[in-house]
């Protein structure tokens, strides 16, 4: 058998569902960083991305190595307990090999798998031999003309936080908002002196934020009315470590074309608006630090 409420009863949570419900819509609303919005789950559409492969033409591609792009931060993940999971992607090389072939200035040789490439050579050499002359049947390996490093060297929590929320007879809203930003560090060797060409750091930042509402009240005699709903989002930590490399590759690639290490197709383009965007990043950043 169902218990009837009684009628002012009744009305009193309706009333209250009704509240609950236009204090959630009221927290949905506020006001949150755009880049949370518009944030796009397909990696590969960002706008640094955007910017990476629309980049001026070079008058020639330069051959490069990487053999490590480590993450020295020593972070792992805020889990609210012990966690092994690092807070940043250890696949730094592997994003930094793909950057430089969307950038399309670049010819990656490979350096990081160069024993299992150097045992394969020697199973075709095994297998198929000298040609007829004598000769060596497989051409010898390119070599690099700069050796590209560095990594991911900070991950810094909590750089911003805030939120706004509102109550009253027990019912209330709020959304709270954080971000974390993450850094990475690209340098260009000369393999023939070992000059260090040029250096540079990228910072990008990772955003989160919560909506919630509530209602925690007596509706009538020993009768109480209790209901939560919210939810987060939490942008991923590997689009931000992969937008920051590729915008260290930009960084690189302009700051080369003014140290006269490489050059552009047309000169012209050095003005190009791109390399503007990303000049003024970096004067930013040095203010910044």
């Amino acid at each position: 058998m169902k218990m009837k409420l009684p009628t002012p009863i009744r009305k009193g949570v309706m009333m209250i569902g009704l509240a609950t419900v236009v204090a959630m819509q009221a927290a949905c609303n506020a006001t949150v960083p755009q880049k949370i919005i518009s944030s796009h789950p397909e990696f590969l559409k960002t706008e640094t991305y955007q910017d990476l492969t629309h980049l001026p033409r070079p008058i020639g591609k330069v051959f490069a190595a990487v053999y490590d792009f480590q993450d020295y931060t020593g972070q792992y993940r805020d889990t609210g307990a012990n966690s092994l999971s690092t807070a940043v992607s250890q696949g730094g090389s592997a994003i930094l090999m793909q950057a430089l072939l969307d950038s399309d200035w670049f010819i990656p040789v490979e350096r990081q798998g160069l024993n299992n490439l150097l045992t394969e050579r020697k199973i075709y050499r095994a297998r198929n031999g000298a040609d007829k002359d004598g000769e060596d049947s497989m051409p010898p390996l390119l070599n690099a003309n700069i050796l590209l490093g560095g990594g991911i060297i900070a991950y810094d929590s909590n750089v911003v936080t805030g939120g706004q929320g509102a109550r009253y007879l027990g019912i209330g809203a709020n959304k709270k908002y954080r971000t974390d930003q993450v850094t990475v560090a690209l340098r260009a060797v000369d393999v023939q002196t070992g000059r260090v060409l040029n250096s540079v750091t990228a910072t990008k930042t990772i955003y989160s934020y919560e909506v919630s509402a509530n209602v925690f009240r007596f509706v009538g005699f020993k009768k109480l009315l209790e209901a939560e709903v919210g939810y987060t989002k939490n942008e991923p930590a590997q689009l931000c470590v992969t937008e920051a490399i590729q915008a260290a590759v930009i960084s690189l690639i302009q700051k080369g074309i003014e140290d006269h290490n490489w050059a552009l197709k047309d000169r012209q383009q050095i003005a190009a608006p791109v390399f503007q965007k990303y000049r003024d990043e970096q004067e930013a950043q040095g203010i910044a630090g």
